[in-house]
């Protein structure tokens, strides 16, 4: 047996799976661990071919390939396993990386892969799946150049997971977040919902926060924020292969403390007929130097704006009780459960409650309905919304008291994971006090 290795870059990093892989289940931190990590996962532009052993690891990895953060990828699913990728690349180059499931065991395995290693182009990645839950032979793996060893049975987030830490784009430091903000029906405020709320992350967390204005022709944020619209996202969108940082930070307005607009031109001259990729680049360059970025999106159903939706870090639906709104928040729901699988469903917020004189759904028929309970339901107030957008304010400008701010603050700690941190300090303070009383009684029963 010739004794190959693939090429491995020093600085990739190298992380088994299941640590050590002890006999037993992950548990349950670890896969909420695994879910988190997704908020930092970030996947370049590569081609991946698949040889598997079994239908059930080939039906993963289609399943994973349909997933947001695989959109730049080429994915091809073959079965066959070692062998048949060994007779393929005789012929043919290999891609950037090459993903292997072998039922094989210890010597056997390494030998496979060595007669990969011989037919492999310089510079592809091996990431391994095998049924052996043996330490020494994932060292023995790793020794010889494979990036990742996975255990079988395998799930699609973790091996998205994996592919992302092959490539050195799971970073330490979080990548911004985006929060699509759209509405199930014009007039029902989604934009007044995404204007507030993106305020209110800056206030409350004290962290740079962009809203993008995607309404090209009737955008509302520069008068939400009473300010002089620019160029704006006309020319970030304009040449994609100019736009960085530097060029972004000179683009936008800013309308408060560590927050700024990306307005829209709001200009009637010419149509806007977006590429369906169209704002994909300024979404990557925004989440690499922002922490929070909110897409205003207008009411439409086109190619652009599905994507925009589909490849958001958190989708925010909003919708007035009536029976309209009922019927495109399913249509919207149900597809973006389809398409965003092993991401949480869309948020939904009902607006506009209580309208007099007009006739309502319940907010509990209505998530009955739809399957989805809405994070908030937010009352009708004609006269506060009307002075905040005549004035140019922020609603919490005009009224910091009242149930509207307070909603925008609950949809900004559930968007942001603050609701969760301060759900985690409750229990640890709860415990604090209840060991506390414990240690004062068994005290007083020594006395």
């Amino acid at each position: 047996m010739t004794d190959m290795t693939f090429d491995m870059a020093d600085d990739l990093p190298r992380r088994a799976t299941r640590q050590d892989f002890d006999q037993t289940a992950p548990s349950t931190s670890t896969l909420e661990d695994i879910a988190r990590a997704r908020e930092s996962a970030r996947i370049p532009r590569i081609n991946i071919d698949a040889f598997c052993d079994s239908p059930d690891v080939a039906s993963v990895i289609e399943n994973a390939a349909r997933d947001r953060l695989m959109s730049r990828t080429r994915v091809d699913v073959h079965m066959g396993g070692v062998s048949a990728a060994v007779e393929h690349y005789r012929q043919t180059s290999t891609p950037n990386l090459v993903i292997i499931e072998s039922r094989s065991e210890g010597n056997l395995y390494i030998a496979d892969l060595d007669r990969l290693a011989e037919v492999c182009d310089p510079g592809t990645r091996v990431l391994a799946i095998g049924h052996a839950n043996d330490i020494v032979l994932y060292r023995e793996l790793i020794k010889r150049g494979v990036s990742e060893y996975l255990l079988a049975p395998v799930n699609p987030v973790s091996l998205i997971a994996s592919i992302s830490s092959i490539y050195g784009e799971n970073r330490s430091s979080k990548l911004g977040q985006t929060y699509a903000f759209v509405g199930a029906k014009g007039g029902v405020g989604s934009s007044t919902l995404a204007h507030n709320v993106a305020w209110t992350i800056a206030r409350q967390l004290g962290s740079d926060v962009m809203i993008a204005d995607l309404d090209l022709p009737f955008g509302t944020a520069s008068l939400d924020f009473n300010l002089d619209t620019g160029p704006g996202i006309s020319e970030a969108i304009q040449d994609t292969g100019r736009l960085d940082d530097v060029l972004l930070d000179r683009l936008l307005t800013q309308c408060g403390d560590h927050l700024n607009l990306l307005s829209a031109p709001t200009d009637l001259e010419k149509p806007y007929d977006l590429h369906e990729n169209a704002i994909e680049p300024l979404i990557d360059v925004a989440q690499s130097s922002i922490p929070f970025t909110v897409l205003d999106l207008p009411h439409m159903w086109t190619s652009w704006a599905r994507n925009v939706l589909v490849a958001a870090d958190e989708i925010v639906i909003t919708a007035a009780p009536d029976l309209a709104n009922l019927r495109n928040a399913k249509n919207m729901i149900n597809v973006l459960r389809q398409v965003r699988p092993h991401d949480p469903p869309p948020k939904l917020v009902l607006n506009q409650v209580g309208m007099p004189k007009r006739p309502e759904i319940k907010p509990k028929e209505f998530a009955k309905a739809v399957q989805l309970e809405p994070i908030t339901c937010i009352g009708f107030e004609a006269q506060l919304f009307g002075t905040a957008a005549n004035k140019g304010q922020m609603i919490a400008e005009v009224s910091s008291k009242g149930a509207a701010p307070k909603s925008f603050g609950e949809i900004a700690d559930i968007l942001t994971g603050r609701k969760d941190a301060k759900r985690s300090q409750k229990k640890a303070l709860r415990l604090g006090s209840l060991l506390g009383m414990m240690k004062r009684g068994s005290g007083s029963v020594r006395k």
